[in-house]
């Protein structure tokens, strides 16, 4: 049998052009026909390393890590003001393009989120300080207080217990430090369904009701409570 030797495929002209055009390692900076740059790393023409990405219509500028193309690692996002100066907007982790794992957030409201996020949303454990004054520290899922948390309102007054959907829902507590109260019991969509109210710090409180709260004698208050919300629960 004769031996033959093998050829070897040629590349069209054009697609090793285009091979060799690709952007690969630390490059100068970049525009794109719409006018945004990026200047930082590249792998397989894909922004991949760390890098600058400016957004010409916005003015906006994220500096921080890529994973092919698309912002993932740690990074800053930061706005273009009207008076031309920059404002960080977030800070934190990225995945797939998304704000994901632990970072901050800073709302126009002065209002500022620090904590975990998944997908773009706020997810997990976090702090939500509002431009009212409240804080909530607690968890939360799809960018919803939900679970375990505690919010303090800039009255003093505060709640702790269980959260759904963004409302209060379940067991909670809801102390009245100006008062010298607590409210303590079972909460349907923010709204208190039953419970008991009782004096709470009464000695302390700067302005206490004229007279204290009577006590309440039942055999078994916690069986009475109980009976009540699990009517409520059917309802």
């Amino acid at each position: 049998m004769p031996y033959m030797k093998a050829s070897k495929i040629k590349q069209p002209l054009s697609v090793l052009k285009d091979i060799r055009s690709q952007k690969c390692g630390l490059r100068c900076t970049i525009f794109s026909a719409s006018g945004n740059e990026y200047n930082g790393e590249w792998q397989d023409d894909k922004k991949h390393g760390k890098g600058i990405q400016v957004w010409k219509k916005s003015g906006a500028i994220y500096s921080g890590e890529w994973k092919f193309g698309k912002r993932d690692g740690y990074g800053t996002c930061s706005v273009l003001l009207p008076d031309k100066e920059y404002a960080r907007k977030y800070c934190g982790g990225w995945k797939n393009g998304k704000k994901h794992g632990y970072g901050t957030y800073f709302y126009n409201s002065s209002a500022v989120y620090e904590g975990e996020w998944s997908e773009d949303q706020r997810s997990g454990w976090g702090r939500m300080y509002y431009g009212s004054g409240d804080i909530y520290e607690g968890e939360w899922m799809k960018d919803k207080t939900h679970g375990q948390g505690i919010i303090r309102f800039a009255n003093g007054n505060w709640y702790e217990g269980t959260w759904r959907d963004g409302k209060k829902n379940g067991n909670g507590k809801f102390y009245y430090p100006d008062k010298g109260q607590l409210y303590e019991g079972y909460w349907v969509d923010g709204v208190a369904k039953c419970g008991t109210l009782s004096d709470f710090g009464r000695d302390e409180a700067p302005t206490p009701t004229k007279y204290p709260i009577p006590q309440v004698h039942l055999v078994d208050m916690q069986l009475v409570l109980r009976e009540a919300q699990s009517g409520l629960n059917q309802a």
